[in-house]
């Protein structure tokens, strides 16, 4: 079977360089373009898709809806807030070159790249704070974040994907997971086992597809980017 993770298209935060995290901001017109461009590739690679799971997240969710019309798509769907990208707590908004002027170029990279290092957190009367967002109501609010490292997000992902998505996949289905750059990257670091220095150098680029071809143990035989 296949799981084939998309991160979306690209955001108007993303084309404004600012963090992103749990805001709820659209595509830009070039990120409806790469989410076509994801569903011309997986119907030139004839890649079947048997179920979707989708961050509750708009720009996850429009990137999908486009995905699925140009494949004209009619599978199980499931939204999870647990495919969120990582919460970046109190950088949320920012534009990361001015916050890199400000806290320097290195502290940046810690807090997009590292494994372990969170950035500074919301406090809990923020009105960013996910627990005062409808979207959220139904989640014990205990486990919302105000701030994530890249492990924390993985931690929530591996949830999901044990629960949810590991059932599917033992139905001998290929599985469409469409969500971000971190949470997308946790679940690389899992799946791959890559270990916490390295993760640093990776990066999901916008509208890109990593198709996993997996066992009946449900272990990586082979990996393709496009």
């Amino acid at each position: 079977m296949k799981l084939i993770l998309l991160r979306h298209g690209e955001s108007e935060w993303n084309k404004q360089n600012r963090f992103t995290g749990w805001n709820d901001v659209g595509l830009t017109e070039n990120g409806v373009n790469e989410a076509k461009e994801a569903a011309t590739h997986l119907k030139e690679k004839n890649i079947t898709i048997d179920a979707a799971f989708i961050s509750v997240l708009k720009r996850a969710i429009d990137t999908y809806s486009i995905v699925k019309d140009e494949l004209k798509l009619n599978v199980p769907e499931f939204n999870s807030w647990k495919l969120n990208e990582r919460h970046y707590g109190a950088l949320q908004g920012l534009n990361k070159a001015e916050t890199a002027l400000k806290y320097g170029e290195e502290q940046v990279k810690l807090w997009r790249r590292s494994a372990s290092t969170r950035p500074p957190l919301l406090e809990k009367t923020d009105e960013r704070n996910p627990a005062f967002d409808k979207l959220y109501s139904e989640v014990e609010k205990e486990k919302l974040p105000l701030g994530e490292s890249l492990n924390d997000t993985a931690v929530r992902v591996l949830e999901c994907y044990n629960e949810e998505i590991v059932p599917v996949l033992k139905q001998n289905k290929n599985v469409l997971i469409t969500a971000h750059g971190n949470s997308l990257r946790a679940l690389v670091k899992i799946l791959e086992n890559v270990k916490d220095d390295d993760i640093m150098k990776i990066e999901i680029p916008t509208g890109k597809l990593i198709v996993y071809t997996l066992n009946k143990n449900l272990k990586i035989t082979k990996k393709e980017i496009i």
